[in-house]
């Protein structure tokens, strides 16, 4: 989540209006600053948390590793003051993810026993934890349901597709071995897929990465799934 609230929402006005307040005592919880190298674990899975995170600027990416060994990239998030470590807090469980820092990064640290305090003095701020995570819920099961729905190739053009026409919170990646993680397969299958759409003419591979081609072609391709 972000300490800024999202623009959309219930409580979007509300949360505006109050959103100093908000991130003052979020900050007046702050301890130390910390600096992580491009690499570095912020959070890992399976660890306690003891810290909760605000990274101003600088790119994450997010993981989960399986028992087999098989990785899952959520994606990488350009960072904008978003707050990492906050559904641990609430629940009190071992990280679920690992957060890197993609770059060199200034971390802000935050106190959880000093955020518990403050949150008692202020419950009303409890709203901006609330409408942040139901936001970053939705939006994780439905990547989690498309993964687990739709075959590669579809998920592929409908990411590309996603990011063009959205301002999407989380991106891709320039390695491939990275790329077919987030789409939860391997290096070798998620090259075939793309072979399928850049052979129906879909797709090409641009500078940027993959392109879209033909958006009204990939938009019957991914209507021919429904």
């Amino acid at each position: 989540m972000k300490i800024s609230p999202y623009p959309t929402g219930r409580f979007k006005t509300h949360l505006e209006q109050k959103s100093a307040e908000f991130r003052d005592l979020i900050y007046q919880c702050q301890v130390s600053t910390r600096y992580f190298d491009t690499g570095e674990e912020i959070l890992r899975q399976g660890e306690q948390l003891h810290y909760m995170y605000v990274v101003p600027v600088g790119r994450v990416s997010m993981s989960i590793i399986a028992a087999n060994g098989r990785r899952f990239q959520l994606g990488e998030a350009n960072c904008d003051y978003h707050i990492y470590g906050e559904m641990e807090y609430f629940t009190q469980t071992p990280c679920q993810w690992n957060v890197v820092a993609d770059e060199h990064m200034q971390v802000d640290v935050i106190c959880l026993q000093k955020l518990t305090d403050a949150l008692y003095r202020n419950p009303e701020m409890m709203v901006f934890f609330a409408s942040a995570l139901a936001e970053d819920y939705q939006d994780s099961m439905s990547i989690y349901t498309n993964r687990l729905l739709h075959s590669i190739s579809y998920n592929i053009a409908y990411d590309l597709l996603t990011q063009k026409q959205t301002n999407t919170l989380l991106g891709g990646f320039e390695k491939v071995n990275q790329e077919a993680e987030r789409f939860g397969t391997s290096g070798r299958v998620y090259r075939r897929a793309v072979k399928e759409l850049m052979d129906k003419g879909l797709i090409c591979k641009g500078e940027q990465g993959l392109e879209i081609l033909d958006e009204v072609a990939l938009k019957a391709f991914l209507d021919a799934y429904e």
